[in-house]
């Protein structure tokens, strides 16, 4: 029986409670940052010129559709009732969004060093410490809106642009593929300055801090964040139904992309799964 992944703005305050208590708890057993070190080992850009499975390539939506599983499953093994929740980012786009809530979240980084002073993942709380990071910073930081170099989150319209596209990705396969929803909806674009940075990475960059880069699931947002770039990917599978998981087939030998990204039936790290087997989610969990 699949379980449901609802909209963070329609959690009960049990619900809520239940959430924060497994995560918490996730950390303080050391699991957490095992998550944490996983996705920094795999944030890896085109520029590097290694292998892509997360970042930056086709297999970025199967990739996180994993890694989200798998923690939802930690979750689960502390409190079975717990699911995680997605945040709609094109509705609840304020900092007076429940999400930010004192109970939830936590609200933005104080002046200054950024540093979160509210909610359960404070680090004066005793409870989120840094452990695994980009920096020595040892304390969960936000600047909302980045109020020096400004940037608004994404809208409903932005959000329909990227429906818009029929095929999954296209070639050269990394953040310069120009047409495919991949690579829409990773955020990816042509430009200087925020122009450069669309959907999922515009949200990154609004919360700004420690979800900048590698490091950015030291933010229990991160979670929420990516179950909205799931349910956004598996709302346009179902519009799309003929559009399959692109490339089928891996580059060949002199191919720029060769052995730099994972084909449809290629396994991605560090498991032993396959976009193919990824891209069906129904037996396991649904949206509301």
């Amino acid at each position: 029986m699949p379980y449901t992944r609802k909209n963070q703005r329609d959690l009960t305050s049990p619900e809520r409670r239940r959430f924060v208590s497994a995560v918490l708890e996730l950390k303080r057993s050391g699991k957490y940052d095992e998550f944490v070190r996983t996705h920094i080992d795999y944030y890896v850009a085109d520029g590097e010129g290694k292998r892509r499975v997360a970042h930056m390539c086709p297999s970025f939506l199967p990739w996180h559709r994993k890694f989200l599983l798998e923690f939802e499953r930690a979750l689960r093994r502390i409190d079975p009732t717990v699911t995680v929740p997605y945040w709609d980012w094109t509705r609840d786009n304020t900092p007076a969004a429940s999400l930010w809530s004192e109970d939830f979240m936590g609200g933005n980084g104080r002046r200054g060093d950024f540093q979160v002073t509210t909610g359960p993942f404070a680090y004066a709380g005793g409870k989120w410490t840094v452990r695994y990071g980009m920096t020595e910073q040892r304390f969960l930081s936000r600047d909302f809106g980045r109020p020096r170099d400004p940037i608004t989150l994404p809208t409903a319209a932005d959000v329909d642009q990227a429906m818009r596209e029929h095929t999954y990705d296209s070639a050269p396969w990394n953040s310069t593929s120009g047409f495919g929803f991949r690579n829409r909806l990773e955020g990816w674009a042509s430009g200087t300055g925020n122009d450069r940075f669309r959907l999922h990475n515009r949200v990154h960059r609004w919360i700004g801090g420690l979800m900048l880069g590698g490091g950015s699931v030291n933010d229990p947002v991160f979670w929420l964040h990516h179950a909205y770039i799931d349910l956004l990917w598996s709302r346009w599978q179902t519009r799309n139904p003929g559009a399959g998981y692109l490339p089928k087939d891996p580059p060949p030998l002199g191919d720029p992309q060769y052995r730099k990204v994972a084909a449809l039936h290629d396994r991605l790290g560090p498991w032993n799964v396959t976009p193919a087997e990824l891209l069906d989610h129904s037996a396991v969990y649904r949206y509301a």
